[in-house]
This record gives structure tokens, sequence and C-alpha cells, in this order.
């Protein structure tokens, strides 16, 4: 796989693709020693992907070397739990950071309950949201889930 392909997102290789990107920027964030946090992202009405894991990943920094899983438990905790709807993911990984619409769909789903947030992603760090329009270019916009 290049840097170029494209993954429908909510698939295996999509979920890969986002920890594998996540990871690579935490890794060349410096990331202090001491830092442990955690994320769960899964969608609220995601498929199930292996035994008990529905579509989502789970993301660690444990004193400052970060990790990965892909799928999330229905019910997992983090210090950091998002939980979007398929159709709300979909529209937000077609949309760069830079897109007023981005910013709207985010402020929407909010609104909405369509994307619930638990706990405050900046813990990660400033090099956390640098990686969605990343995950952007390597979305398939054609075929989805």
């Amino acid at each position: 796989m290049t840097d170029d392909t494209r993954l429908p997102a909510g698939s295996r290789q999509w979920l890969t693709m986002v920890g594998e990107r996540l990871q690579q920027a935490a890794q060349h964030a410096d990331l202090p020693s001491e830092q442990t946090v955690s994320l769960v992202e899964r969608y609220s009405d995601g498929e199930e992907i292996a035994p008990g894991l529905v579509q989502g990943l789970r993301f660690d920094i444990l004193c400052g070397v970060p990790s990965f899983r892909i799928g999330a438990a229905p019910e997992e905790k983090a210090d950091i739990t998002v939980e979007v709807t398929s159709e709300a993911a979909r529209r937000l990984n077609q949309l760069f950071s830079t897109d007023p619409a981005y910013a709207l769909a985010l402020e929407e789903y909010l609104k909405s309950g369509a994307l619930r947030m638990c706990g405050d992603p900046a813990k990660l760090g400033a090099w956390f949201g640098a990686v969605h329009d990343d995950i952007v270019r390597r979305t398939d916009l054609n075929v989805l889930d």
C-alpha cells in the first residue's frame, strides 16, 4: 500500500491506516516520557469487525509510547471517548479541516448527538488534529463503509 492508496472508510484496512497515521504522528511529536493518555473512537452504529469489537479503534500513549488496536468494545471507555454515527464519520472524513463546512458539520453533529465526545482531545497534543487531513486524503470517497 502506498501513501496515495485510498481506502473505504470504516474498513479494517482504513482503521489500520488511521491507527498507523496516529502512531506515526505521535512518534514524531517528541512526546514526553511521562505522557499517558488513551482514546477510544467508535461508530455508534458500527458493524462488528471482530468478536466483541465494532468499527473504531483504541489509541494509547503509555509513558510517551503510542500504540493502537483496531476495533472498540461497545461500552469501552478511555480518557477521551468519541462516539460517532457512520453517516457523520463519512461526512467528516470527506472534509479537510480548513474547509468551513468541516467546522459547521462538527458543530451540527455535536448538537444533534451524531458525534459525542467525553474528555478533552487536546490532552493528546497539537499533533493529533493535524492527522485529520492526511486521513481525508487517504479515504476513498466513492466506496464508503
